[in-house]
């Protein structure tokens, strides 16, 4: 089973995702960041807070969708707020997406909030809401169930530092994850996070018997040239022991968003 998890950018760097992702043969894709704005014909609209402008594909959640007809695809808002065509205001979604093969039989799943709750009318203060989707799959022709969890973490304007509410984001994480899986079967966390790799989310995680593959297997970097700052840690990958990692990789290239794509396969 080919895992995938990427903050997608808002559709950004939008050619290369679009095929990266149609071609990537993934079974399951986690993506962060992105939208869909029911309603609007336009191709981009425009995010505006505090004199800075982001571009952002009006419907990426429905362009991925198209160029992946074998996959279900999940729609998980976190909140709608204000976009912009032009001068006009266009009221958008923004949250997680997930894709799964059909072949692969969904037989539980749970959407929650890991910190705040939904905003209807606006994006909300900072540290802005943040959802997790977790889906136990069948694979028929591996013959086993797997539980897929992926959540954007928290943005924090102070930085990726620990918070009280960092930790309590990383506890319900867990507690949405335990509502859907099953004795002790193949289990992956992935998404996001926000945090650095000594960050205490990982203390939390661990009881679910969770270990990071990015940190572990010394990749220093999941950010891509788009992203000019220091702290390049933010997506993070973990599995429990039951996973056998086949094959597990921080793609460089292509670059399709500021974040580098997650790549596991897993049996």
């Amino acid at each position: 089973m080919r895992i995938i998890s990427l903050n997608a950018w808002g559709g950004r760097v939008h050619a290369p995702l679009i095929h990266y992702l149609a071609d990537s043969d993934a079974d399951v894709l986690c993506l962060q960041e992105v939208t869909r704005t029911t309603g609007s014909t336009a191709d981009w609209l425009v995010y505006r807070d505090r004199g800075l402008e982001l571009p952002q594909r009006a419907n990426l959640f429905d362009e991925i969708a198209a160029v992946l007809p074998g996959h279900d695809a999940f729609y998980c808002p976190t909140a709608r707020g204000e976009l912009f065509d032009g001068g006009e205001r266009v009221l958008s979604e923004f949250g997680l997406a997930t894709f799964v093969r059909k072949s692969l039989a969904v037989i539980g799943q749970a959407l929650d909030f890991v910190h705040g709750g939904f905003s209807a009318d606006g994006w909300g203060a900072h540290p802005r809401a943040r959802n997790a989707h977790c889906l136990r799959l069948m694979s028929y022709g591996d013959g086993f169930t797997i539980t897929i969890a992926h959540m954007h973490g928290l943005r924090d304007i102070a930085g990726k530092g620990d918070t009280p509410a960092r930790r309590a984001q990383a506890e319900a994480l867990v507690g949405l994850v335990e509502r859907v899986r099953r004795d002790n079967e193949r289990l992956v966390v992935c998404g996001d996070f926000n945090v650095l790799p000594g960050s205490e989310t990982f203390e939390v995680l661990g009881k679910l018997g969770l270990t990071d593959l990015v940190t572990s297997r010394g990749f220093t970097d999941t950010r891509t040239s788009y992203y000019e700052r220091e702290n390049r840690f933010a997506d993070y990958l973990l599995v429990t022991p039951e996973v056998k990692v086949n094959r597990f990789d921080v793609v460089e290239e292509p670059e399709v968003s500021d974040h580098r794509a997650l790549f596991v396969e897993v049996g």
